[in-house]
């Protein structure tokens, strides 16, 4: 009785949704071509592209053959290591990869999630600089995302390696190419169709509930994380500005979440620990953003 109510609820909640979507046609197309002209020139090329690699460095064994030389757990550093350079989600899509090679167990890959959401460089130095126009501002609110993860990181501990690893030979590299780009594209159909979704939910929102700059700012940035961030520019106030944005990186917009739950699917790779990892990562750069400001 209960999962049927919830399925009416949300089937109620998705005939509004397109009901007022037919009544705001205009409005809606224009908001899917700005969103898609936004996906198509700042967040696909880079996520795309680091997509492709990660998927064919793990088909080509770099993890294993390090290990083999090292007698290290080298999967966790690279999960830190992927995921800080080419950006949310792309850490679950590699712990994901990983645990399908069989490269990692479902237990790491658990621990491993609490520490995988990095925001791309390129996004914070490129669109978050533009916004906050201070860039001393723009590097301690970096700091404090990467530490507080990097705080998460150190804290999980693994089993040792002292086993022999098999170093596995791949098919040919056109073929691994092909897997790697289907998956890749999967993925990124994934995160824009998520996101678009998200966003304009958002809009009829913001179109028919009166509310404040700051309760724009925020059911913005709750929805989807990336047109949370472009909200902020309504705000006087640089400080509350980068905690807004703090807040929308480190938590992640339900878009964010929902994409993650995707690619997690099929995995049993636990959602409750990349949760978990977002709460404790949100309150540990809160904390540390607050103590840089001081200096």
């Amino acid at each position: 009785m209960k999962k049927i109510k919830k399925s009416i609820l949300i089937l109620v909640t998705l005939l509004l949704f397109l009901l007022l979507s037919l009544i705001n046609a205009p409005s809606i197309i224009n908001n899917i071509l700005e969103y898609s002209k936004l996906f198509l020139t700042k967040l696909f090329p880079v996520s795309f592209l680091f997509f492709i690699i990660s998927n064919l460095l793990i088909n080509y064994g770099l993890v294993e053959i390090i290990e083999s030389f090292f007698h290290i757990n080298m999967s966790q550093f690279y999960v830190l290591l992927i995921s800080s350079i080419s950006g949310f989600p792309s850490g679950a899509k590699c712990i994901k990869d990983l645990v399908e090679k069989n490269i990692i167990t479902l237990e790491e890959a658990n621990k491993m999630i609490r520490f995988s959401h990095f925001p791309n460089p390129l996004f914070i130095f490129g669109t978050i600089y533009t916004i906050l126009k201070d860039n001393t501002l723009t590097q301690k609110l970096y700091l404090a995302i990467i530490l507080s993860n990097i705080l998460i990181f150190i804290t999980q501990k693994y089993k040792s390696n002292n086993t022999s690893i098999d170093i596995p030979y791949p098919e040919n590299f056109s073929l691994v190419l092909t897997k790697a780009i289907n998956s890749s594209l999967q993925t990124i159909l994934l995160i824009y169709g998520t996101s678009l979704f998200f966003f304009l939910i958002s809009t009829l929102i913001i179109i028919y509930i009166p509310i404040s700059s700051y309760g724009y700012v925020l059911i913005n940035g709750l929805f989807d994380l990336t047109k949370g961030v472009f909200a902020t520019t309504i705000i006087q106030n640089k400080i509350i500005q980068a905690y807004f944005i703090l807040f929308f990186i480190q938590f992640g917009g339900i878009s964010i979440h929902m994409q993650t739950k995707g690619i997690l699917s099929n995995s049993q790779i636990s959602y409750l620990s990349f949760v978990t990892g977002r709460i404790i990562s949100t309150i540990i750069s809160f904390i540390l953003l607050h103590l840089f400001l001081k200096f």
